[in-house]
């Protein structure tokens, strides 16, 4: 897998408007999807009658199972209504303190994620089964349940602040792929046996929340975790084209001067040596050792002159004549 590499960990002012972008896209896709309310409820119904033919419904058991029982239904409420906001950013932050060699990689793995499930909610907006007919059979436990918490009406806004919601964003779920999300996170970068299995209990949790609050189908879930592993196979592509497009519009390195280039190396690590000589080697003989062992070493110190004449050198000859 892709890694960052070292010393490239963005920084909080270049993530915020990440940010800004992702939630500007997805207000640009709730006012797309308000005058398409029809259509978002004739895909709800197809979707209902899909998990039907392969009997897969299981929704409407668990949503009277959370509406009939308030000690399951209001925690559920308040499960839907909050982890979804609070545990993703902050994993985002710790992983950005505690894990940079991994915080770009897997925030790249969130963006894309989320951005194809806004495409999903732009191109196939659906209705959650809470906004289905009556007839249906599902009850919205989290107006059942609105006087114990903040939230009103309108998913999992706060009371009156519904227009700020794509009430009709249910396929894909992130609820689910963010809750998946946060269980990779927690179950690759925990160091305890209580993080990997939070890591794992976790996304199988909202799962069952989403479905019991009547916000979402079985395959809404089943539609939010394939998001997810497409945009954990498109992160390490995106982040070498990241890096390629960085790459090329880095200003060049300055040009090193002549003078510099071509400056002789030192090869001498400060020592002075006279010319046809190797140096001096240092003494093999510790303080204290015995007079006649210092001296000893102290002629194998004394460098070694080549000899000169030979067989054609005449002073050579000159002398040895002269001997004779």
């Amino acid at each position: 897998m892709y890694t960052a590499p070292l010393g490239k960990r963005p920084r909080w002012w270049t993530e915020l408007p990440l940010i800004a972008v992702v939630y500007g896209l997805y207000s640009a896709g709730r006012l797309l999807v308000r005058g398409d309310v029809q259509s978002a409820v004739d895909h709800g119904v197809a979707i209902l009658d899909l998990e039907k033919t392969f009997r897969i419904n299981i929704e409407p058991s668990l949503n009277r199972l959370f509406t009939d029982h308030s000690a399951i239904g209001i925690p559920a409420d308040f499960a839907y209504a909050a982890l979804h906001y609070l545990l993703t950013p902050a994993l985002l932050v710790w992983l950005f303190r505690r894990r940079p060699d991994h915080y770009r990689r897997m925030r790249t793995w969130l963006m894309l994620s989320t951005l194809i499930g806004l495409i999903g909610f732009t191109l196939l907006p659906t209705c959650p089964p809470r906004l289905l007919d009556p007839s249906f059979g599902f009850v919205d436990t989290m107006r059942q349940y609105s006087e114990y918490g903040w939230w009103g009406g309108d998913a999992s806004a706060p009371r009156g602040l519904g227009g700020l919601t794509n009430q009709y964003a249910a396929m894909p779920s992130l609820h689910v792929g963010w809750a998946l999300w946060c269980g990779v996170v927690l179950w690759a970068q925990g160091r305890t046996v209580w993080t990997k299995i939070v890591g794992v209990v976790y996304p199988l949790l909202i799962t069952l929340v989403v479905m019991g609050t009547a916000n979402h189908y079985l395959l809404d879930a089943v539609a939010g975790a394939a998001v997810m592993g497409t945009g954990f196979l498109l992160a390490r592509p995106a982040l070498r084209l990241a890096d390629r497009i960085r790459t090329r519009l880095a200003p060049a390195a300055p040009p090193v001067p002549a003078e510099t280039a071509m400056a002789p190396v030192n090869v001498s690590a400060g020592c002075e040596t006279s010319a046809g000589t190797a140096g001096t080697a240092p003494s093999r003989v510790r303080p204290g050792a015995p007079e006649r062992l210092r001296e000893a070493d102290a002629s194998d110190q004394i460098p070694r002159q080549p000899a000169r004449g030979g067989a054609g050198d005449s002073r050579t000859d000159g002398a040895a004549t002269a001997a004779r």
